[in-house]
């Protein structure tokens, strides 16, 4: 039987690469959680460890067309998004739609269940930065009409909406800036920097790095940003936050390091430069540090292994998760 007494969690896009990890993380302290998913980007399979819980339910839905869920709800967790540059340029018009519709969706329902909202932002919101590294007070550097556009003024309008429910509505919200996050259940050819180096160093191919790969990243393992949610979600503070690694690498370093994590002979080559392409990435994670007692714990290599480890032994084949039965909380 469930506890009634358990709190109970709504995660949009909870069947994606941090969603699922998020449920695992919710139901491992007890939480009740619905997970709501198009699939568009996520898939089934990451939910496999959290449906054999029966606190465990799942609607796959599109939030942009409609979000309710039945009985009490404590908290919505708003991580509806592609989030790699090959999903969001693929689907442009669903990026923009998720990140005002959806949010919109999910801010109404926090309000008529008298629940919390949680947002899952993105560095993305401080374009490419003439800060560095990037403080929660940056405005940022956005180009509101470039291909990476969809994907930055989507986070950004779903930050201003979610402030603009907190301070008419009293809806209680937590916003997150989440910078470059890996480790298991990233979809091996997601696009994203590290999933695609480690898929091309096991295959013996290129390792392709765009530009001349001076290019710099801060990676943060899955496993310190969930715990960094976890916190913040449990402080009296509204944010935004950043939550990240500030362990800089360059693309370069990134591809080598990676190569020689796999005993890969793959050659290093270089692409062009994709458009709008930000130079450098790295929080301030002061804030966090401060009040939460937040630093990342676990250091670039050791994460690497862990991922790679992972992919390896991950031999299924990609697919989007439809075919597999997960309770229905419907």
């Amino acid at each position: 039987m469930k506890d009634v007494t358990a709190p109970r969690a709504v995660v949009a896009g909870g069947a994606g690469f941090v969603g699922s990890h998020l449920c695992d993380r919710l139901l491992a302290e007890g939480w009740e959680v619905v997970c709501v998913d198009s699939l568009l980007t996520g898939a089934r399979e990451n939910l496999r460890d959290a449906a054999t819980e029966s606190r465990f339910s799942i609607q796959e839905a599109d939030i942009t067309k409609d979000l309710d869920v039945e009985g009490s709800v404590d908290w919505i967790f708003n991580l509806a998004s592609p989030a790699s540059p090959v999903d969001y340029l693929a689907h442009p018009i669903e990026t923009l739609e998720v990140g005002a519709l959806g949010s919109l969706a999910c801010l109404r329902l926090a309000e008529r269940k008298g629940a919390g909202l949680f947002l899952a932002s993105t560095s993305e919101v401080y374009g490419d930065p003439q800060v560095h590294p990037q403080p929660e007070s940056y405005w940022g550097n956005v180009n509101p009409i470039g291909p990476r556009s969809v994907y930055d003024e989507a986070k950004r309008f779903a930050e201003a909406v979610t402030m603009a429910f907190h301070r008419t509505r009293g809806v209680p919200v937590r916003i997150i800036r989440i910078f470059n996050t890996y480790g298991p259940r990233m979809r091996r050819h997601d696009g994203r920097a590290v999933p695609t180096f480690i898929d091309q160093a096991l295959r013996a191919e290129p390792i392709t790095v765009h530009g001349d790969g001076s290019q710099t990243r801060s990676l943060c393992y899955v496993d310190d940003l969930i715990e960094g949610i976890w916190r913040f979600l449990h402080s009296d503070l509204t944010g935004p936050m950043n939550l990240g690694s500030t362990e800089e690498v360059t693309m370069a370093e990134l591809a080598e390091l990676i190569r020689s994590l796999t005993d890969a002979r793959s050659p290093i080559v270089y692409t062009e430069r994709p458009v709008d392409d930000p130079e450098n990435r790295r929080p301030d994670t002061s804030l966090a540090r401060d009040r939460l007692g937040w630093t990342p714990q676990i250091p670039l290599r050791e994460g690497l292994a862990k991922t790679i480890g992972w992919i390896r032994q991950d031999e299924v084949p990609e697919r989007s998760g439809r075919g597999e039965t997960l309770p229905s909380s419907a």
